[in-house]
Parts: structure tokens; sequence; C-alpha cells
């Protein structure tokens, strides 16, 4: 029975709590998805990545990662910022106006957080934390 695969209740468990997450943000009637506002948030921590980095991060090809910067940059909340080294690049760099809905997202992202983890101990929630970086670096490829 698929209730009794584990990683079938932890796909459900991410599942629901994107769904909830977006819900949440739409309810409020800020445009952006959560796919985008990982993407800013990246972008924001570390803004001299490639596409290709920015892709591994966010857990998505390098295909989606581009339509949503392009979308981003056309919507204003990123621009894209020559490099004063090499002309024809660009860095691309959180708007003001994208720090705004970043801003305006963030107690919605905390409040979505503390819904999905309550009635979880601090002790439940590190040792959650711990085995799922446990699977994730059994599933790591190995380097050659």
């Amino acid at each position: 029975m698929l209730s009794n695969v584990l990683f079938y209740s932890l796909d459900k468990a991410i599942r629901s709590y994107r769904r909830m997450a977006q819900a949440t943000i739409d309810r409020v009637g800020i445009a952006i998805t959560i796919d985008q506002w990982l993407v800013m948030r990246v972008l924001l921590e570390n803004d001299d990545l490639t596409q290709n980095e920015i892709a591994e991060r966010v857990f998505k090809d390098q295909a989606s990662v581009a339509r949503i910067l392009g979308l981003l940059t056309k919507r204003g909340l990123l621009l894209a910022v020559p490099l004063p080294h090499d002309g024809r690049r660009t860095q691309l760099r959180v708007s003001e106006e994208g720090q705004r809905v970043l801003d305006a997202v963030h107690p919605i992202v905390l409040a979505n957080r503390q819904t999905a983890l309550a009635g979880l101990s601090s002790e439940e929630r590190e040792l959650l934390r711990s085995l799922l970086e446990r699977i994730a670096d059994n599933c790591a490829p190995v380097s050659p």
C-alpha cells in the first residue's frame, strides 16, 4: 500500500505544505509563487550565482529557472546589473520592488512554517531535519 511507503508520505507532506503555503500567499493578494520567492531569496543571499547554481539550490531544472528569472526581471522584481569588469555580462539583483515583495511575504512564510510544524517539539524538529539531511546525503551522487 502506497501510504506505507516512507517516500510517498514525504512527498505528500511536501506537496501539502506547498499547496497550503501558496494558498496563504494568494489569499493576501501577493502575486508571487513559492518558486519565484525561492529564486529571489537565493539571489538575495548569493548574488553571484549562475543559473545552474540557482537551479541546484531551488531544486528546479535550468529551463524552469530561466523562465522564472525572465518573468521576475520583466515584472521589475529583479534587475540585470552590468558587471563593471565585463560589460557583456550582468548580475541579477533583487530590485527595491522585489525587496518589498520579499518583506511582505516573510511573515507569511514564518506563519506557514509554524502551521506546518505545529505539535512538533524542538527536539522532534531537529531529529526530522537531521534524518532528512542524512537521506539527502545518502542519495547524493558519489564523486568518482
